[in-house]
């Protein structure tokens, strides 16, 4: 069966973006940015692959799930299909809002997300990757397998948590890995107890 991994940055006090929903404030040279082309290359957008000339080799993720407002984030810069090489499926409560370009094989829903995540880690393939946002993480919580974060030094104050607010409902994971780079960026992997 096909996991679902929350694989996001953070800041150090817990956003994954600014409240515009912009992610400028990371640092996006060094290291860890190396580690993600040559490690985890499914989870960069397709013009970043082509711009690196690497390719995705869906070893990690064949699938991607993100929320409106992570999706939309590509928009001023005309990416309206950001992982062309990964099934995707934008989840919103406004499916029939406007997509400023085409958007290739990207299906935009309002299916549950429980359902719709279930209904995938029955299908084949690698993996299922939720990219963000907060929300829609919130609503997978007890559908996430996998935790892949990689925590940012810095502090934004203020903008999209990692998790959106949510009832109190401990559950605990296992830290598997832990990798830290020159740029302060430390990246932790963690399973489901």
């Amino acid at each position: 069966m096909r996991e679902l991994t929350y694989f996001v940055a953070v800041s150090l006090d817990g956003f994954i973006a600014a409240p515009d929903d912009t992610f400028d404030a990371f640092p996006m040279q060094g290291a860890h940015i190396d580690w993600l082309i040559e490690e985890w290359p499914d989870t960069l957008p397709g013009f970043v692959l082509d711009a690196v000339g690497a390719k995705a080799d869906n070893a990690h993720f064949d699938a991607v799930l993100m929320g409106w407002g992570t999706y939309a984030a590509g928009f001023p810069q005309g990416v309206t299909d950001p992982y062309p090489h990964l099934q995707s499926f934008v989840v919103t409560h406004h499916p029939e809002r406007e997509v400023p370009g085409d958007t290739g094989e990207l299906t935009i829903t309002d299916e549950d997300p429980v359902a719709l995540v279930r209904r995938l880690k029955q299908e084949e393939g690698s993996g299922i990757w939720l990219c963000g946002g907060g929300q829609l993480a919130s609503s997978l919580v007890d559908e996430i397998d996998r935790l892949v974060i990689k925590v940012n030094p810095v502090l934004l104050g203020d903008g999209k948590r990692i998790f959106a607010q949510r009832p109190y409902a401990p559950q605990g994971f296992e830290l598997t890995a832990t990798r830290s780079f020159d740029t302060g960026v430390v990246a932790n992997s963690y399973v489901r107890r």
